[in-house]
């Protein structure tokens, strides 16, 4: 039986979007209030989804207080109030665009489960913007 499962989490992290190959003036016409020199933040809300098989022995797709442990231990301690662009490895050379934290979320968390899962990220900027990753 295939079935997919949930686990929703949350963390609080401020960035700014900046290319540092284009000029100021080109920075804040793409970007806007999102290239403040200063740093802005967001409260990001993360939904994860595991796709698999169900163990017939145990009844479970993964144990949810592993994969809950997982999500703390690797996202919610690394990015919660942090400075993406100051206080993380991911994002020294990379925009921290929701996008892309997506996706490295996403990378974070299949490199950690078992092969035989899918996984899938979508993290909501606000409570009107998300972005997911692999895209459905």
């Amino acid at each position: 039986m295939r079935v997919s499962v949930f686990r929703k989490a949350h963390f609080n992290a401020a960035h700014r979007l900046h290319n540092p190959e284009w000029s100021d003036e080109k920075n804040k016409a793409v970007f806007g209030l999102c290239n403040n020199p200063n740093y802005h933040g967001h409260n990001y809300e993360l939904e994860v989804k595991v796709t698999g098989e169900v163990d017939p022995d145990t009844g479970y797709l993964i144990d949810l207080k592993d994969l809950k442990e997982l999500i703390r231990t690797q996202i919610e301690e690394r990015f919660d109030h942090k400075n993406l662009n100051l206080d993380t490895e991911e994002f020294k050379n990379l925009n921290p665009t929701a996008e892309h934290i997506c996706y490295v979320i996403w990378k974070i968390l299949d490199h950690h489960l078992d092969d035989k899962y899918e996984v899938g990220v979508r993290l909501y900027e606000t409570p009107r913007n998300y972005v997911e990753y692999p895209a459905s």
